[in-house]
Order: structure tokens, then C-alpha cells, then sequence
């Protein structure tokens, strides 16, 4: 994604403005490899994933970038999705890293 595309970015993501498209881009999947380009399930929107692997090798598929038609979607809807998702990787922080605030 290019720079100056970019419309919002929270500390875990980045929103870019890519007609007909708003793209919810997860910061910590940066330089994941995409493995397919599906539906997802939670948003109901066209997603890129990959795959990341646990401490026993098994591998869990994950989304790195959602595309949000901007003929449905506002960018404020957009904005929500990222805020949620911001929320959750902050409660993780928490939880494993508390004295990293």
C-alpha cells in the first residue's frame, strides 16, 4: 500500500483510501504472506490471509488486510472495525506485557 493512500492509522493498523476499496491493513501482519484471498467471515468483505505458525507448528490462517466497498461502507464504519480490532490487541498487551505501557 502507498503512503499516500493512507486515510487513518491506529497504533495496530493502518486504513488506506484504494477505489473502489477503504482497506483495513493489520500492522502486525506486515510482510505476511498472503496465502488467499477470501471471504470473511466476521465482516462479510473480500480479506487477504496468511498463515502463522504456533510453538507446536500447527498453523492458525489470519487476516492481514480486509477490502471494505466504499459503495457499502463509510469510512466511519471502516474506522469501527480498526478501533475494535486496535481494543483487542491492546487487552492482549495487557494481559502479556503490563509493565510495556
Amino acid at each position: 500500500m502507498q503512503q499516500d493512500d493512507l486515510v487513518k492509522k491506529g497504533q495496530f493498523y493502518f486504513i488506506y483510501n484504494r477505489p473502489p476499496h477503504l482497506v483495513m491493513e493489520d500492522k502486525t501482519k506486515r510482510g505476511l504472506e498472503i496465502r488467499e484471498h477470501v471471504l470473511d467471515e466476521k465482516y462479510g468483505v473480500e480479506s487477504d490471509r496468511g498463515v502463522i505458525y504456533d510453538m507446536d507448528g500447527i498453523g492458525h490462517k489470519v487476516g492481514i488486510r480486509w477490502f471494505f466497498p466504499q459503495s457499502k461502507y463509510t469510512l466511519e464504519q471502516v474506522i469501527k472495525s480498526a478501533e475494535e480490532m486496535e481494543s483487542r490487541y491492546r487487552a492482549i498487551r495487557e494481559m502479556t506485557c503490563p509493565d510495556d505501557e
